[in-house]
């Protein structure tokens, strides 16, 4: 009985939680990349997705408390783009502050362009 009550509110909860996001990761990414002329969604031969390749840069776009993961794929998908690595941090109230410091902290010595969107204005 207890397996029962568990899987249900694993199966309530997880709506719950992206409902706590202002808009989806999606809708960010179609406003910052189309604004940009770039490819939403770019395949590699591994199957893996830039969120949006631009001329000049291999785009990972992520919520703040994801910085540590968009760090890492925004090196990998430049690498194997031949551009610059570039993430874009959403910022959707002020305790992701601290997020966007521990990236822009590790951008310079990686050579990571670092955008924002805040208020769904990109900084």
């Amino acid at each position: 009985m207890p397996l029962k009550f568990f899987i249900l509110f694993l199966l309530l909860s997880t709506p719950a939680l992206a409902a706590d996001r202002l808009q989806s990761e999606n809708k960010y990414q179609e406003t910052w990349c189309g604004a940009r002329g770039g490819v939403m969604e770019y395949r590699l031969n591994n199957g893996m997705r830039v969120d949006c390749l631009t001329d000049e840069y291999a785009v990972e776009m992520d919520f703040a408390n994801k910085w540590y993961e968009s760090f890492g794929q925004a090196l990998f998908y430049a690498k194997a783009t031949k551009r610059k690595p570039a993430v874009v941090l959403i910022i959707e109230n002020k305790n992701d502050w601290i997020y966007y410091g521990r990236l822009k902290s590790i951008s310079k010595e990686s050579g990571l362009k670092i955008w924002y969107i805040e208020g769904g204005e990109t900084h």
